[in-house]
């Protein structure tokens, strides 16, 4: 973790953390790093964020003040970006949003010319930047000054490749897309209405400040109540920036990225797609996810919380599947990053062949109760280690047994030490996260 960038970029409040002179010095680094003996060539996509527009602007001017050329995409995906990157031979990308968090803030997220996040040593070499610690970079003069080009051709080629991927036609289909008012909102439907589905969109009208507001897939009742009020057969809701998806199956229950790496995964390797039968996970999975996977003997790792760890492990061992229960599902056959939309189609891929539901598919698992609670400390690490800490988190483990799990973890962004329980109820959960806190408190 970095001063500016964390595991997804650099994020903050637009214009308080995340300032327009940080998105023009990004821009100035990466026009200089990547065009060091050749003219960099750069593509830029946006969410709906009213400061989108701001943030672009800036990168704009950095880049193309340090010589490169700068390609928009305007309103797209992060996934998107990814795709063209590193099929239409860009040095990099950049998607300017924050995801599933709130209007007022929002990120600057570089992808390297791989498809993948950036590197964390360019990274370091940003904020030093950034900080005023290296010499001032070079300006481009006269014929080396880069320029902007409309580059809507590349998000178009998006859209059609996602197109490209079901081998069945969604006809007859009734799905229900919530697009969260964000980049989702100029791709889903089209994809979808293209494959032939009857599709039902909500959340799909952005102004700016209504991305996430009590939609898609961190508010996702409205989409479980037009699923059931229809009478649809699935329903799919996007973040912010359409790399995440939850699913709503024909009862209006939720299916969340636990859920969907069994659902997908069990599918794979009855078709002989997944390596060694394993999906990546993360230490949040729920036990309930592990416990069916040892049944059905689909193998799985588990990982730090972030799709960027989970992405790591799938490169280095070959794996095609992994992802985090919040949704962040990652094909690695596909694509190099989550990808809210694909992992719909992937979804609906799994309902046609097996002609079955998705309540049906999901109802295989049991999904143990779970309980998370955030302790705000001075020293994490202090806290964490002490004797009375250490043996409370051993007194809740053998309590559990094998019936459920205890979690401890540092918060990788704020001064917090976050206590997740699993067992078989939600009164156990509380017991014992309550237990681990009070020792904690006691000793601060």
């Amino acid at each position: 973790m970095g001063k500016y960038f964390g595991t997804d970029g650099f994020r903050g409040e637009a214009n308080v953390s995340l300032t327009v002179e940080h998105a023009f010095k990004v821009g100035r680094f990466l026009g200089w790093y990547y065009g060091r003996d050749h003219k960099a060539q750069v593509v830029i996509g946006k969410d709906t964020r009213r400061s989108s527009y701001m943030f672009e602007y800036s990168l704009v001017a950095g880049l193309t003040a340090s010589g490169a050329d700068v390609y928009l995409l305007h309103v797209t995906t992060t996934p998107s970006v990814s795709y063209v990157v590193r099929t239409e031979g860009f040095d990099c990308g950049i998607m300017i949003s924050a995801s599933h968090n709130p209007f007022y803030d929002n990120g600057i997220k570089v992808i390297n010319s791989m498809g993948y996040k950036l590197e964390a040593s360019v990274e370091e070499q940003i904020e030093a930047y950034i900080d005023g610690k290296t010499e001032e970079l070079p300006l481009a003069v006269r014929e080396n000054i880069g320029r902007t080009v409309d580059f809507s051709a590349g998000r178009n080629r998006y859209i059609g490749y996602l197109i490209s991927l079901p081998t069945r036609s969604f006809k007859n289909m009734r799905v229900g897309l919530d697009c969260s008012n964000g980049s989702a909102s100029s791709i889903a439907k089209s994809v979808f209405d293209a494959l032939g589905a009857k599709t039902y969109v909500i959340h799909n009208e952005p102004d700016g400040t209504n991305i996430n507001l009590n939609c898609g897939s961190t508010h996702i009742g409205a989409l479980q109540q037009l699923v059931k009020e229809k009478g649809l057969d699935v329903g799919f809701a996007y973040d912010g920036d359409a790399d995440r998806c939850l699913a709503v199956d024909e009862h209006g229950n939720v299916v969340d990225g636990d859920l969907i790496l069994y659902i997908c995964g069990k599918y794979m390797k009855e078709l002989g797609q997944l390596k060694d039968n394993m999906i990546v996970t993360t230490v949040m999975s729920n036990i309930g996810l592990y416990k069916a996977c040892d049944r059905e003997g689909l193998s799985y790792q588990k990982t730090r919380v972030g799709d960027k760890y989970v992405f790591e492990n799938m490169m280095e061992n070959g794996y095609l599947l992994g992802g985090e229960q919040s949704g962040h599902i990652i094909f690695s056959k596909h694509a190099t990053t989550g990808d809210g939309i694909l992992t719909s189609l992937k979804i609906m891929e799994v309902l046609l062949e097996k002609k079955t539901t998705l309540g049906t598919l999901a109802s295989e698992v049991t999904i143990y109760p779970q309980l998370l609670e955030n302790l705000r400390v001075t020293d994490k690490k202090a806290v964490l280690e002490h004797p009375a800490v250490v043996e409370a988190i051993h007194k809740v483990e053998e309590a559990l047994g094998t019936d459920g799990r205890i979690l401890v973890r540092e918060s990788g962004t704020e001064p917090l030490l976050r206590v997740m329980v699993e067992a078989t109820t939600q009164k156990l959960c509380k017991e014992y996260v309550s237990e681990v806190i009070n020792v904690m408190k006691s000793v601060m």
